[in-house]
């Protein structure tokens, strides 16, 4: 079996982490791959550890044993958040996204891999020290965000729909209140999505109200799910109280300025420190 040279397993090593983060690789698994000894993949992860912390790319933790291995956990530094931000403000507040009734197009960037891939990096980044077992969404606009998620921190996604399908076997179906509008509405979700004590991460693409966050919250104790976080892609600043507590948005949403043809968006703050 062929044999590599340092700075090949090392180039490797660091594609094997960025394309699977949040996932324990055994040196076993390292060793099979490289035909090297343990104590040479250590070495090599040593290296690799020292240049995604001096590169600022997050941390790789190792887990000592028998057993042992290593993970990569991708956290971002302040300057790459704050330029992702920033970016995804420009995005959001292009004018010809404005429709009538006071709406926002925005089915063409949440359907953008890469816009989608840097709004899932920062989430991710803000709950890298949170356990997490899945991720709960409601159609439509929100699963990639989920997805992309799900893959950085490694736990699959359960997506709740708005009517039931037949191909979803046994549901569990809620009524909720908009909180924007005051409607009663409908959601459902297969029993076999989500296990009963499951610890689970709510993402949604936009938060007026918060009903909709709230309904998923509601759900999860239907499966006797805890609740460790709440992130939305853009809150509105109106009304400024929601119906849910220590949600995470990226962008808060001003206004929308009909006439001028202005939507005012920035950053949350709360990132920003």
């Amino acid at each position: 079996m062929k044999k590599y040279k340092r700075n090949q397993r090392i180039g490797a090593l660091m594609k094997i982490f960025a394309e699977k983060p949040n996932y324990v690789f055994s040196y076993n698994y390292f060793s099979e791959i490289f035909n090297a000894a343990k104590s040479t993949i250590s070495e090599d992860v040593s290296i690799v550890r020292e240049l995604v912390s001096e590169l600022n790319y997050g941390r790789i933790e190792t887990i000592s044993g028998a057993a042992g291995g290593a993970v990569f956990i991708p956290v971002m530094n302040m300057d790459e958040k704050n330029k992702i931000l920033m970016e995804l403000c420009q995005l959001f507040s292009h004018k010809n996204r404005i429709l009538p009734g006071g709406f926002i197009y925005l089915t063409d960037i949440f359907n953008n891999p890469g816009i989608v891939t840097n709004i899932a990096s920062v989430i991710s980044s803000e709950f890298s020290d949170t356990k997490i077992d899945c991720i709960i969404t409601v159609e439509t606009k929100g699963i990639p965000v989920a997805i992309l998620t799900g893959q950085k921190l490694n736990v699959p996604v359960a997506v709740i729909r708005r009517n039931n399908k037949v191909t979803e076997g046994a549901t569990v179906s809620i009524n909720y209140v908009s909180g924007s509008s005051n409607n009663i509405q409908t959601m459902s979700l297969s029993r076999r999505s989500l296990k009963e004590n499951s610890r689970v991460l709510i993402i949604d693409d936009f938060m007026k109200g918060g009903g909709t966050c709230k309904g998923m919250a509601d759900m999860m104790r239907e499966f006797n799910a805890e609740v460790v976080g709440t992130a939305v892609v853009i809150e509105t600043k109106v009304p400024e109280k929601k119906l849910v507590d220590n949600y995470l948005s990226l962008l808060v949403m001003d206004g929308i300025n009909d006439k001028e043809g202005l939507i005012e968006i920035k950053p949350n703050n709360k990132l920003l420190k």
